[in-house]
Parts: C-alpha cells; sequence; structure tokens
C-alpha cells in the first residue's frame, strides 16, 4: 500500500553510483554521530582557519545545504576531521556550510585559495562542482562522500557505502518487532544515497516475511519490479528536503495513521520531525535512525530507536585527510560494507533486553550471510506473497 499523496518524484541521475572500489584503511573508528567543533571552528554559516602552531596543513570541509549539524553526512564527514587533527598534532580543519547549491563553487574556490590540503565534500549533489574543481586545480587533493567517479580522478577520493546491506538488517528487525504488521519509511529526496537505505530495509522485510512465513507490509518505498541488477528503480515517499523538518513530522504521522508502528526516516535532520510524531504517538510506536548512531546524534530520542543503520564516515574521512597529511594519499573510491565495518547496525541501547535473544542471534546470521554472497539484498529477491 502507498501513500499516494506524498509521493512526489525526485531526481534520480545514476553517475557515478556506485562503482567498483579499491579498498582505503580505516583504522580509526569513532562515534560517527558526534557533532564536534574543531580547533578553528565553531558552528555556523562559515569557519575560517588559524595557522597552526607545528603543521601547516589544513583539512576543509565544504557541507552541502543539510549544514554541519545535520546529524548526519555533513556532521560525521566533520567528525572524521576532528579524529584526523587528534591523529596529528598541529593539523588545522574548519568549514564553510552551505545554504544552496550555488554555494558549492564559490566554497570550493575559497577553500583552495585558502590552500587547504585536503578538501572534505559531502553528498551527491556536489558531485559536479567537486568534478569540475578536480579537473581545474589537479594538484588539489579532494574527498567526496556519497559519490564515486567512473573513470576515477586521481586527486579525488570518493566514499561510497553499502548501506542496503545493513539497511537490511534494520528491515528485518523492524518486521521482527513490528505489532501491527506494518512498519514505514520515507526519504529526503530521491537519490542513490537515499534510496539505496529504503531498498535494502525493503528487501530485510521481505526477507522477514519469506523466512517466518510473515505479512509485514513496508509503506513508503515500493521497488519497481523486474529492475536491471543493481537497479534502485522504485516509488516512494519523499520530503524533498533534508532540513525541515515539519515535513518528516507531517509524513511520519500520515504513515502512522495508516498503520506503520516502526518508521525510518533517511532525510538527516528532518528525522528529528519524524521522531516528534513518533513521540507524540505514543507507546508501541518506534523508529530507526539512520547514517550515524541516533542515541549519540539525537540522545533525546534513544528510548524510541531500535537501532540505527549507519555508515562509517568519519573514519573514512579521517583516513582519507590522514594519508593526506602523511603524503600517501591516493585517488580513487572506496567502498565501506559489512565486511570491513564500513556500514553496519549501531547498539540497540535501550532495547538490548527488549529485543528477543532470537531476533539478535538471526541478525548476527543475516550478517554474515550477506558477507558471504549468501543473502541477498535486492529486494526482488523476494516476491511478495
Amino acid at each position: 500500500m502507498m501513500v499516494k499523496d506524498l509521493y512526489q518524484g525526485g531526481r534520480s541521475r545514476r553517475r557515478g553510483w556506485p562503482r567498483s572500489a579499491a579498498m582505503l584503511s580505516a583504522a580509526v573508528v569513532v562515534a560517527s554521530g558526534s557533532v564536534v567543533v574543531g580547533t578553528t571552528a565553531s558552528f555556523g554559516a562559515t569557519a575560517r582557519l588559524k595557522p597552526a602552531a607545528t603543521s601547516s596543513f589544513k583539512a576543509c570541509e565544504v557541507t552541502d545545504t543539510g549544514g554541519i549539524n545535520d546529524r548526519s553526512f555533513n556532521a560525521s564527514a566533520y567528525a572524521g576531521l576532528k579524529v584526523a587533527a587528534a591523529a596529528i598534532p598541529g593539523l588545522t580543519f574548519g568549514y564553510l556550510g552551505s545554504t544552496s547549491t550555488s554555494d558549492y563553487t564559490p566554497n570550493l574556490n575559497t577553500f583552495i585559495g585558502e590552500k587547504c590540503g585536503i578538501i572534505v565534500t559531502v553528498g551527491f549533489d556536489m558531485a559536479d562542482a567537486t568534478q569540475a574543481a578536480a579537473k581545474k586545480n589537479p594538484t588539489q587533493k579532494f574527498t567526496i562522500v556519497d559519490f564515486t567517479y567512473s573513470p576515477t580522478l586521481k586527486n579525488v577520493l570518493g566514499l561510497f557505502y553499502e548501506t542496503n546491506q545493513d539497511a537490511f538488517q534494520g528491515g528485518y528487525l523492524a518486521a521482527a518487532m513490528s505489532k501491527t504488521g506494518i512498519v514505514g519509511t520515507f526519504g529526503g529526496q530521491n537519490i542513490p544515497p537515499v534510496t539505496i537505505y529504503m531498498d535494502g530495509f525493503v528487501a530485510g522485510v521481505r526477507y522477514f516475511d519469506k523466512l517466518n512465513h510473515g505479512h509485514v507490509t513496508v509503506l513508503g518505498w515500493v521497488p519497481t519490479a523486474n529492475r536491471p541488477a543493481g537497479s534502485l528503480a522504485g516509488n516512494g515517499v519523499f520530503t524533498n528536503d533534508f532540513t525541515n523538518q515539519a515535513l518528516g513530522k507531517t509524513d511520519t504521522q500520515t504513515l502512522i495513521a495508516q498503520g506503520a508502528d516502526i518508521i525510518f526516516p533517511v532525510a538527516g535532520a528532518v528525522g528529528l520531525g519524524a521522531a516528534a510524531a513518533v513521540k507524540a504517538a505514543g507507546a508501541g510506536h518506534y523508529m530507526e535512525w539512520v547514517d550515524t548512531d541516533g542515541c549519540v546524534s539525537a540522545p533525546q530520542y534513544c528510548p524510541l530507536f531500535l537501532t540505527s543503520v549507519t555508515k562509517g564516515i568519519a573514519a573514512s574521512v579521517s583516513s582519507a585527510v590522514e594519508q593526506a597529511a602523511k603524503g600517501t594519499f591516493k585517488g580513487g573510491n572506496y567502498t565501506g560494507d559489512l565486511a570491513n565495518n564500513g556500514v553496519s547496525l549501531a547498539p540497540y541501547h535501550d532495547f538490548s533486553s527488549k529485543i528477543p535473544a532470537s531476533v539478535q542471534s538471526e541478525l548476527v546470521k543475516i550478517k554474515a550471510g550477506i558477507i558471504a554472497g549468501k543473502i541477498s539484498v535486492d529486494p526482488n529477491k523476494y516476491p511478495l506473497g
């Protein structure tokens, strides 16, 4: 059953998503949901860099329109800069916030002019501006979150995450914990970094049905039947916004009104509106957070989170920055997955004793099965009964 009144067709540019990748070492693991302030930056529209006492290396981030405090990939990338700074004495870092897409190129040019050692860009929508800047400035190093290039660029490291893998686990968990037999999801925009989560979530629910002879319904995302392998085509609910919490609240209220008792928003800070709606709905309504551990990035709603479907942005960004600072940086593409801990379910926190041991055990088996290639994360491998 679709939430037809809320569906809006978003853009779905397929270029560059996903590509085969060379592996990137992510030696430092942090709580990627932590929102941090660097040694030379504070939250706000912009931040400027000051000379380091012992090093001239600067790591710089240009956010997308979600902003530095989005409790999602912008904040996680910035956490990665702080990890790198802790590992390399004297490394300074800062960011420039983008309030519209027209800010991307000017912000990049500002940091190029400030001779940043590496510039971190964030999000699918920054791909064109990043590529143009990289080609125009071949000695400038870049890394971009949630995008890869084909052919690769020598001075750009693309960071991609197989989040349909841990979202599959999240979907299975949601189906197992639902009392109404209906769960819901929605996205911030119809783009691959969003729909890959939604796709995996649906696949996990369908796998639960197959394994347990269940009939759990997913509202908010319907993968297109008979689509090509690797496609993320489908129809669903999208706010077309990553900051307006009111939209998340409205969409969640609609999903709950249609019977969903567990919600999975894939929309950055918009998910805070979803959390407010879930809390207002009362006992028996829960959700799963996205990108970061919600109990770290949005602790006020931790009692609502079964888990969070995360990706290791902070670790992969910090690794790229450290490599650039040490002179070992190489362009190309990196893929984070369950096998290398580039994606994962967060701890269950308040639900650790409430999720049945049998479900927790099955989730461990599912992880192993996905890593071994024995369990597919394609939802169309599990036809609806």
